[in-house]
């Protein structure tokens, strides 16, 4: 259990080690993050919020007068209205139509700006020392797209823009032609600059212009619309603006021009019956003045002054059958009147309401078709008439229209027959009065006329007056709760947000780095890297010098380079036999070229000879010859080859002093051979290390990598220990696996040295404290240099 949990926390060390190591990374990414969050606070312009609430009215309840109005709700302005949906309401407060209006009344289409040092500032209204009226615009022109810079000298103006061909020079209430609009600029006189927070330079004005289309637009993408409460009508009207005063403007404009519309569409039925009675009295007064004029004529004419009452019993009955059909004739009347109507008004027109036709159905049908005709008329505001349901409505309305029409008709049919049943009875009681002067009965024939008009005149002089009240007790939709105000603190940018994004994006993005940088890490790194894929143990860890530290050790060297292969011979001396007499050999090889092998020969030669101890270097990679590095001078030596070849026959000859120790000798490669597997395997290089046994204590040879060629494989048999050499942060992990292979199948006590190792990968100088002190980390600029070569 113990030795799982070991497992376990080592792995999670594994894991945080890297971002460890890399702490300044992440210092670094926090800090650039944060200032670019602070640059983008500094740059954007703060955004208000500004809200109003106002409360949707049910038309069927409207307040003021309530006790009348109900007493009155029989009345046609009253019966024909509907009570919308809040949620139609929402649609309206929204529609193009209203936000014209409001585009109307304020001045949106040319915003303008003062230049700042981090963000522009709008100015608006009193803010502003002018005001940029439009005249016109011109159609079918390219809108601008650049900002339109305004330059003000006395009573000079000067705009210039990228857009415009030059500048245009011109003074205070001209008319200025510009492209796309003609406009004026006049001098603000209710300019008030105290009214902004900040200081706004009034020397860097410009402005932009918009057609009154995509003023339009913009106000709908940015008003917000929604209910305060599911189960109340209230609704809550939010716009964002950089202006705060422009959008309280704004809203407040919104709720006065929805409650105008609104009064407009409730006031057009009683508008339309108001007409209808006018019209239908100026025809009755006319009709009624010919009937009293006929009246007197026939008074005079036939010397009547009164009518005895000689009737008697007869005369009653007579006289309450001509009452019965003075009002039938009446409703015949009023009903010929809605037919006449319907056959000369268009399916557009609203119907009047009841003025005072006794027909239950007929009433209903009348008022159901105003209804419809409204809800109709008001969906074609925002709908084109192609719209499904508005088609809907039309088919609707036709069946109604027939239906009024079929209902006026059978009502006619049925007052006629009442009127005849009427007249039999009259004309029964008139043959009992037949002592009744014919005079008599054409005066009341007359007189009956003169009531019929009579009547009438008076039900519409009544009806008249009901509109008129309707009318002037039109009443706003929309009770405003809250006048738009705007919050203290404005909405965007959010610093908190900002920040903490910036924060996490600091910390997220070296994270990611180097996240993906171990993903797909293919590289050893440190001792446990190397371990985790093989079991050849790892005898040394040669530290990372950095490039301008000199790459061999001297005698007496103190240094954390000379520390280090010190501890590759001790660890070297523990695997050496130690009843072998003769000289120590130790092969020094890689997996390819550039890991370090002749470094790690040359040095660890220096590290061990000292008196008494003579060290023998062979320079046995012929393919790619690297001992001659450190002895620039002696380039064009003799060397391996030329013995291997037999060109030299004495050993003695090829030797050559290191000239940076006394005890250290090297035989360097020689010339490059085009054979070099058959030097070999002729037998000379087995000759050459018999005739040195004897006169050197350890024999280091400084063979080829193993990938790539198979001259080290030959060799091997001569070595008493291999060190195989693998480069942190160069030697690929398929390199080690390839290494442990030839472990198990080649090459005997074969034994890593992990070479070019930063002092962040030391596993025994991290976990103890006690390390490689004199080694210097990498500066900034190479730590850069060094993330952007890898």
């Amino acid at each position: 259990m113990k030795k799982e949990q070991y497992l376990k926390e080592d792995s999670l060390k594994e894991i945080i080690q890297p971002y460890i190591k890399k702490w300044f990374w992440f210092i670094l990414g926090v800090f650039i993050m944060a200032g670019l969050g602070v640059l983008l606070i500094k740059t954007t312009a703060p955004v208000y919020e500004v809200l109003t609430k106002i409360l949707i009215k049910d038309s069927k309840k409207s307040t003021g007068g309530a006790g009348d109005i109900a007493a009155m709700q029989g009345l046609s302005a009253f019966s024909g209205l509907s009570s919308n949906t809040v949620e139609n309401e929402m649609e309206v407060l929204s529609s193009k139509k209203i936000l014209n209006q409001v585009s109307d009344d304020l001045p949106l289409q040319c915003s303008i700006f003062s230049e700042g040092t981090f963000h522009d500032t709008e100015l608006y209204r009193t803010q502003s020392p002018v005001i940029i009226q439009v005249i016109n615009e011109k159609p079918f022109v390219k809108l601008p797209k650049k900002k339109i810079n305004l330059e003000i000298k006395g009573n000079t103006l000067k705009l210039s823009s990228k857009e415009l061909e030059k500048p245009i020079e011109t003074y205070f209430n001209k008319t200025i032609s510009l492209p796309y609009v003609n406009l004026m600029i006049i001098k603000n006189p209710a300019f008030n600059p105290k009214q902004l927070k900040k200081e706004t330079d009034y020397n860097s004005l410009y402005f932009i212009y918009k057609d009154k289309e995509t003023v339009v637009e913009d106000l709908q993408e940015s008003l917000k619309v929604s209910l305060s409460n599911k189960d109340a009508t209230v609704i809550n009207l939010v716009l964002k603006y950089e202006n705060a005063d422009k959008a309280k403007e704004i809203l407040n404009t919104l709720v006065k021009k929805y409650n105008n519309e609104a009064i407009n569409e409730k006031n057009t039925e009683s508008e339309k019956t108001k007409d209808f009675i006018d019209e239908r009295i100026n025809l009755i007064s006319k009709e009624l003045g010919d009937v009293e004029i006929k009246k007197e004529n026939f008074k005079t004419s036939n010397n009547i002054v009164d009518i005895p009452a000689q009737a008697g019993v007869n005369i009653q009955t007579s006289t309450e059958a001509e009452k019965r059909r003075l009002e039938l004739y009446t409703q015949l009347e009023l009903n010929n009147m809605y037919i006449s109507y319907l056959n000369n008004k268009s399916y557009d027109d609203i119907l009047p309401a009841n003025v005072g036709l006794d027909n239950g159905a007929a009433v209903n049908n009348i008022s159901a078709y105003n209804k419809l005709i409204m809800e109709r008329n008001k969906l074609l505001e925002n709908a084109t008439p192609e719209h499904p349901i508005a088609k809907e409505m039309n088919d609707q309305i036709k069946v109604l229209r027939a239906s009024i029409k079929e209902g006026l008709g059978k009502n006619r049919s049925n007052i006629q027959l009442a009127i005849d049943n009427i007249s039999s009875l009259e004309q029964k009681s008139n043959t009992e009065l037949k002592k009744i002067p014919s005079l008599e009965r054409l005066f009341r024939n007359i007189e009956r006329q003169q009531q019929i008009k009579e009547e009438l005149y008076l039900i519409l002089l009544k009806k008249r007056e009901e509109t008129a009240i309707t009318l002037a007790m039109s009443s706003d939709k929309a009770r405003v709760l809250d006048l738009a105000y705007a919050n203290r603190k404005p909405v965007a940018p959010q610093k908190l947000i900002i920040m903490g994004a910036a924060i996490l994006l600091g910390l997220g993005i070296p994270f990611l780095i180097i996240f993906l940088k171990q993903f797909f890490n293919t590289k050893i790194s440190d001792n446990r890297s190397v371990s985790r894929f093989s079991n050849i143990p790892v005898i040394a860890e040669i530290p990372h010098m950095g490039s301008k530290i000199n790459n061999l050790i001297h005698i007496n060297d103190t240094s954390p380079l000379a520390e280090s292969f010190r501890i590759l011979a001790t660890n070297l001396n523990l695997l050496l036999p130690v009843s072998k007499t003769k000289d120590k050999t130790i092969l020094v090889t890689s997996s390819v070229k550039g890991e370090g092998k002749t470094f790690i020969s040359i040095n660890l030669a220096l590290s061990i000879a000292k008196p008494g101890k003579k060290v023998l270097v062979i320079g046995s990679d012929i393919r790619n010859p690297q001992l001659q590095r450190y002895r620039p001078d002696m380039k064009n030596a003799s060397g391996l080859t030329e013995f291997l070849y037999g060109s030299v026959d004495n050993v003695q000859e090829i030797i050559h002093p290191s000239g940076f120790n006394p005890n250290c000798d090297l035989i360097f490669s020689g010339t490059i051979p085009p054979n070099p597997v058959e030097l070999f395997e002729n037998g000379n290089y087995k000759v050459m290390l018999e005739e040195l046994a004897g006169e050197y204590d350890y024999i280091i040879i400084d063979s080829a990598p193993l990938m790539p060629v198979t001259d080290t494989f030959i060799i091997t048999k001569f070595a008493d220990v291999v060190l195989y050499v693998v480069r942190s942060e160069k030697t690929e992990k398929s390199f080690i696996e390839f290494a442990e292979n030839v472990a198990k199948e080649k090459i005997k006590n074969i034994n890593f040295v992990l070479n070019d190792v930063k002092i962040g990968n030391f596993g025994y100088g991290n976990k103890h404290g006690y390390g490689y002190h004199g080694i210097k980390e990498d500066t900034f600029w190479e730590k850069i240099k060094s993330l952007f070569s890898r």
